[in-house]
């Protein structure tokens, strides 16, 4: 295919107070093989208050294809929206500022997409340490691993394209906006994944793909870790509404097993046959705990295995608590989110 006939691209890069990042992720994507005179690279910043709006300024103004865009609302769904408005692309393509994308990362989404029938394609999110610390490699290596993050497989890898129900960013169809509606503005987290099922639930597709990478660097600490992951979970319950029904059983798992630790802590005071399934339960866990934080630790180093003993655990109680937060919020007393209180980064 000649540069002529190759689609207009529209690459959004939502993003907050990165200085630390936004530099070297705009020079993976302008390092990409595809047409730059095809591209257009719209960073929609919410208010940054350190350099990064600085730092993008002088990306655009040696790069014409990069335009700096205002999300005065500050949150993830806004600046999808507010890129979608701005942009003139045919293709709709989200890249996250807390990333950098292999060279192939567009012209492969592109001709993915193209090519399958596919409504949205990503490809597989390489997790990788924030900083050389024992911690932040416990923590990428808990995003990647499928007893920290299931059967997320954007997150673990697959060897074969395969059909799933969300992928990290996305490459769209524009008409798929046209379609399906924009993203949920209430949904301060998972509005990407309240988009993919009500794609889904339209007919819709949606392909992962392994020969598509972006390394990702996440949070690096434990205490940010938890922050994030106690969000996915508190806005699950308000997607699940919003679709009506839950989006997959893997999603529910750390709120089930946390409910039933608190069910039988409550019920071992006065039953021996509770006590006994709680120590059970807390033993299976711990010991399937420290088999892959052991394992993992042999080619990464006894210090990573330790903090990584840790890092499962805030994953799955932080997104456990939060799930169940969100259901006594949203569900039960039918709470609004409250927006303006969640000044939170708009990348992953």
């Amino acid at each position: 295919m000649n540069d002529a006939s190759q689609p207009a691209v529209t690459v959004l890069v939502p993003c907050r107070n990165e200085e630390r990042f936004i530099g070297a992720c705009l020079d993976s994507i302008l390092n990409n093989d595809y047409p730059k005179h095809r591209l257009e690279i719209l960073v929609i910043d919410g208010m940054s208050q350190d350099e990064t709006r600085t730092i993008v300024s002088r990306y655009a103004t040696r790069h014409p294809l990069i335009r700096l865009v205002d999300n005065t609302q500050l949150i993830t769904p806004c600046a999808f929206n507010v890129g979608i408005a701005e942009s003139r692309g045919d293709i709709i393509l989200i890249m996250g500022a807390h990333a950098e994308y292999s060279a192939t990362y567009i012209s492969r989404l592109v001709d993915w997409l193209t090519q399958s029938g596919a409504d949205n394609v990503g490809g597989v999110c390489m997790t990788v340490p924030a900083n050389d610390s024992p911690v932040a490699r416990a923590i990428a290596w808990g995003l990647s691993h499928p007893f920290g993050v299931g059967t997320s497989y954007f997150r673990i890898g697959t060897s074969t394209p395969r059909w799933v129900d969300t992928v990290f960013g996305g490459c769209y169809r524009r008409d798929v906006f046209a379609r399906i509606g924009l993203f949920d503005e209430q949904l301060i987290r998972n509005q990407d994944d309240e988009f993919n099922h009500r794609l889904i639930a339209r007919g819709g597709r949606i392909l992962l793909v392994p020969d598509v990478v972006s390394y990702y660097y996440p949070r690096s600490s434990l205490a940010q870790l938890w922050r994030m992951f106690y969000q996915y979970g508190y806005f699950k319950p308000l997607v699940a509404l919003k679709l009506g029904r839950i989006g997959t059983g893997r999603q529910v798992v750390p709120m089930v097993c946390l409910g039933l630790l608190v069910g039988l802590s409550v019920a071992s005071i006065a039953s021996p046959v509770a006590r006994f399934m709680l120590m059970l339960l807390v033993a299976l866990y711990l010991s399937a705990d420290f088999s892959v934080s052991f394992a993992v630790g042999l080619s990464s180093g006894l210090r990573c295995a330790g903090w990584l003993m840790l890092v499962f655990p805030t994953l799955h109680v932080s997104y456990g608590m939060g799930y169940m937060r969100g259901i006594f919020d949203f569900v039960i007393r039918r709470k609004r989110p409250d927006i303006a209180t969640n000044a939170i980064p708009l990348s992953r």
